[in-house]
């Protein structure tokens, strides 16, 4: 695959049928060969005849609606839609008749007549199907006036911030209802009126802001008219070329086209051949990318000595040796162990592999981590504990042939919209549902979908509920013995088996834990052992916890024990919350792993390294965060360096990481934006936006696609080219002219990596890891004919209750989450038109609980925990269950983790974010911590405001 692609991509009007069968048509007297299935339009457009089309799309089921293309077939009557026609063998076709000309020049006649003849001033000049269509039927008079009633004073929908809806050219064709039901499931548009008085309407008669629209975009791609439109395309024009990239932001690591005119985007359209998403978009990666280019962007180094003191711009040569004078200071003073670095999951594999090389050659020291450590560290420990791999078993279209799905401690919805519309599609097929989550989610009752399950438990109750189903599993014979007897451990299984049939996991006995009503459990457990295909996917809301790592062993126990892993349709399936979480773990950015998570005390691997790198390495893990922040604290651990992180505003306990980083010597932040970490920063480093790399993400199912460079870095440097400089000013040399070469690297090094290189990814468009001599093009299904570790390892997982308890001064749990439009810390988001949707972080809670505090909508509200208090604006919902309260975490002013605690999983550290008792209060003023917020804030913005310009070479910082 080239960097730049076409504009327009060729439609072949209906889907692709994989079938077993192949048919044999003519059409226009050349034979024509394929899939059964296979409509008369498609098997017309592969041969290379194009058959006009204005209702018909690949991307959706044909409708048969603008009888454009009709066709001659001989031996029946009539001009039947080619769309909706199935090929059948033997048949005749003819698509280029007298009589086909003249049909469709009437129809197309017809259309143009209710139609603005504005074409060359029109947004879509150049891209309008309506526009080729018409040329293609030969269109060159409109003998029907407009003296009639028409359309065309219709008046636009303006309301949503990133496309328009112009009525007066809409054709009626469905398109966009269609995608909006077929394509994303919302079914938030339809068809208003009848026969000329028809148009597309969103929800009844609504604006689509005030709808049920998500902004996903699907109608936008749908529509063949300028009927629905980007705003950009409208301001900007059409653009003239197009690269294939990967979407920045959550784990599905959709692909997407950016539409660009010289260095400028002009939109971002989702790339149908693209293996994660398949052509469709979420409104984030759609039309929340302005960020890239937004004022904020700080482009020039800064440096300064304190916090205290404005910032001073310097060249890149002065910032970087001033960083690296003060790393060797500080080790020099305090020892060598006194540094460390902290990778990113929104940087590319490259760039977190170069770093936390620094840390391990540069630096001297191990004390590498990343934010994978506050999220999915349990799902790394728990999966390799039990079936040997750190990640997940399937790719994302698996799910299109499961028969039940559970959805644990997430909301695909909100967080991973494009695999959640995959998702809904299989359920309205006929798939059940069960959904283990404490709030009641989107899909728990949504459009044409309901959940057969909601197992609303209690915060910090997951290994209880997982236990109780296993229960049920084993005590009812559910089991699958063949797969247990040829695939798992016999002697773990046993114990397990023993284990989970002991009364205290029964239903019944953790009812009283969970709040889960037993029949409830035993159906669902009944429900999901007995499915041909069984699929478990969850998220944070299973590793954020204290027993996160346990949870994570019980869904593997779970999907072992009822044979549903190896296969399409079944698996242990993270659904992770950034673009690149699991490319930061599979690049050894944890203190006791090197790439591939190999343990760093293994000294064969150790050596690979050593012998790669010249320099050698040592044998002791470095220390995790929270191990950073408390050696901080105490004075040990006194510089970092900061890569596209804000471990400010999404670590536990500000009260603490504020500290921690306020004790420090010399703070090292690159990234695009001054966000809350950069304002305790002593050197700032612009960092390079998704949109100025080039390099390769790993999304949720192990998928490495690649990131390609659409603009030249604002700041001059990509972040890799960055460190490399940092590394040879600390005396390390590294020397790569080129992203491509870092991955060839890590292939040499890893693996699970060997057979990687950009040359595949291009060929291939992605390839899912392992991918070695064993499986050269990858491996899309993991654990087929054996477990990564040989056999499956059930692990006993007993229920430990939380530290974090209600009490009489603390009698609610609050539990945290994300919602659609904005994303993690909000630093990109915010910067877009998305917080037209979400403008600040509101605390759910559920009536009877907001009654007996005399709370009503938009109060502010005290949240007080044992940690903290913070003030937000209350909204009242019944998608909270009594006695629990939900936040999000988008907005640094909201101060989500001012009051979240110190709690962690037992095994890797992984905050509990889910579970945080606290009260709530009715309040007529912010908490004393965001007043200090606010100043503070202020103060760290005047001094960028007021930063010093460039001055000559040595000048500053003296």
């Amino acid at each position: 695959m080239s960097d730049s692609m076409p504009i327009q991509e060729l439609d072949y009007g209906t889907p692709y049928r994989h079938a077993d069968t192949s048919v044999t048509l003519e059409i226009d007297g050349v034979a024509v060969t394929v899939p059964a299935g296979t409509s008369v339009m498609r098997a017309a457009i592969e041969s290379g005849v194009q058959v006009p089309k204005l209702c018909a799309t690949d991307s959706l089921e044909p409708f048969g609606s603008c009888r454009l293309c009709l066709v001659e077939i001989e031996g029946r009557r009539g001009y039947p839609a080619s769309c909706t026609t199935p090929a059948e063998a033997g048949m005749k076709v003819h698509t280029q008749t007298d009589k086909l000309h003249s049909l469709r020049r009437n129809v197309m006649e017809m259309y143009i007549s209710d139609h603005p003849l504005d074409c060359l001033t029109c947004g879509a000049n150049g891209n309008c199907e309506l526009q080729d269509m018409a040329g293609m039927t030969g269109l060159r008079e409109v003998r029907y006036g407009y003296e009639g009633e028409n359309h065309l004073d219709s008046k636009k929908d303006e309301s949503n911030p990133y496309f328009t809806y112009d009525p007066s050219k809409c054709i009626v064709c469905n398109r966009c209802v269609r995608a909006c039901e077929e394509t994303q499931g919302t079914f938030a548009l339809t068809i208003s009126g009848r026969g000329f008085g028809s148009r597309v309407s969103a929800g009844e008669d609504q604006s689509f802001m005030d709808s049920e629209c998500v902004s996903c975009g699907a109608c936008v791609e749908a529509c063949p008219t300028a009927t629905l439109q980007e705003k950009s395309i409208i301001m900007m024009g059409q653009p003239t070329k197009s690269v294939v990239t990967t979407c920045a932001y959550c784990g599905v690591g959709c692909a997407f086209k950016a539409e660009v005119k010289g260095n400028e985007v002009v939109r971002m359209t989702p790339y149908k051949n693209g293996q994660a998403n398949e052509g469709h978009s979420c409104v984030k990666g759609r039309f929340a990318w302005g960020y890239a280019t937004h004022p904020d962007r700080i482009t020039t180094p800064m440096i300064r000595k304190s916090i205290n003191d404005p910032w001073q711009e310097v060249s890149w040569e002065e910032a970087i040796a001033y960083a690296a004078s003060e790393f060797r200071r500080i080790q020099g003073k305090y020892g060598r162990d006194s540094i460390g670095g902290i990778t990113s999951s929104r940087c590319t594999n490259e760039e977190t592999y170069l770093v936390q090389k620094l840390v391990r050659a540069a630096f001297g020291n191990n004390n590498v981590d990343t934010c994978a450590r506050v999220c999915h560290s349990p799902t790394g420990y728990g999966l390799k504990q039990t079936i040997g791999e750190s990640a997940g078993t399937q790719t994302f279209a698996s799910v299109a042939q499961s028969d039940v799905i559970v959805v644990i401690g997430a909301n695909p919805t909100d967080g991973h919209p494009v695999f959640a519309s995959r998702m809904k599609r299989r359920i309205r097929e006929g798939a059940k549902l069960i959904v283990v989550d404490p709030r009641k989610i989107d899909i728990v009752d949504g459009p044409h979908i309901k959940a057969s399950y909601h197992l609303q438990l209690r915060p910090g109750t997951n290994v209880a509920i997982v236990n109780a189903l296993a229960h049920v599993i084993v005590a009812e014979g559910l089991i699958d013995e063949t797969f247990i007897a040829e695939r798992c451990e016999t002697r773990a299984f046993q114990q397990w088996r023993d284990f989970v049939s002991l009364p205290e996991n029964s239903p019944e006995a953790t009812a009283e834990i969970t709040g889960v009503p037993a029949e409830q459990v035993r159906g669902a457990a009944r429900l999901y052992a007995a499915a041909n295909n069984g699929a478990i996917y969850y998220g944070l809301g299973v590793t954020e916890h204290a027993q996160g790592s346990t949870a994570v062993m019980g869904i593997a126990n779970l999907a072992m024990a009822t044979g549903n892993v190896g296969r399409e349709g079944v698996g242990i399936n993270p659904l992770r919350g950034q673009n690149n979480v699991q490319g930061s773990c599979d690049m050894g950015s944890f203190p006791h792993e090197l790439p591939g998570y190999r343990h760093i005390s293994d000294s064969i691997t150790r050596a690979l390294f050593e012998e790669a790198w010249k320099v050698e390495l040592q044998p002791e893990p470095g220390l995790r965060i929270p191990n950073m922040f408390d050696a901080a604290a105490h004075g040990t651990f006194m510089g970092l360096y900061v890569q596209g992180e804000d471990i400010v505003q999404s670590d536990p306990d500000t009260h603490h990481v504020a500290h921690a980083l306020s004790s420090m010597e010399c703070i090292v932040v690159q990234d695009i934006f001054l966000n809350e970490t950069a304002k305790y920063a002593h050197v700032f480093l612009p960092g390079a936006s998704f949109l100025e790399k080039d390099g390769t993400f790993t999304n949720a199912e192990r998928r490495i696609s690649r990131v390609r460079k659409v603009m030249p870095p604002l700041g001059i440097y990509g972040d890799w080219e960055v460190t490399m400089m940092l590394s040879k000013a600390l005396g390390y040399e590294m020397n790569y002219s080129h992203p491509s070469e870092i991955m060839d690297e890590i292939a040499r090094l890893t693996p699970t990596f060997a057979n990687v290189s950009f040359d595949l990814i291009d060929k291939l468009g992605s390839v899912q890891w392992p991918c070695n001599e064993n499986a050269p093009e990858g491996t899309p299904i993991m654990h087929i004919d054996e477990f990564v570790r040989g056999k499956g390892r059930f692990i006993i997982t007993k229920f430990f209750a939380t530290k974090e308890k209600v009490t009489r001064k603390y009698p609610l749990l609050l539990t945290t989450g994300r919602i659609l439009s904005q994303y993690n810390v909000g630093a990109q988001t915010r910067r877009t038109e998305n917080s037209q949707w979400h403008s600040e972080d509101r605390l759910e809670i559920h009536p009877v609980d907001a009654e007996d505090r005399g709370i009503n909508k938009d109060d502010w509200v005290g949240i007080e925990s044992r940690a903290g208090t913070t003030v937000l604006r209350a909204l009242i919902t019944e998608r909270m269950q009594p006695g629990v309260v939900y936040t999000t975490f988008h907005f640094p002013e909201s101060g989500a983790n001012v009051i979240t605690t110190d709690s962690s999983d037992w095994a890797t550290n992984c905050p509990e974010y889910k579970v945080t008792a606290v009260q709530v209060l009715p309040v007529e003023q912010p908490s004393e911590w965001q007043k200090a917020y606010s100043r503070f804030n202020e103060t760290q913005l005047d001094h960028l405001h007021n930063r010093q310009p460039v001055v000559e070479e040595g000048a500053a910082a003296k």
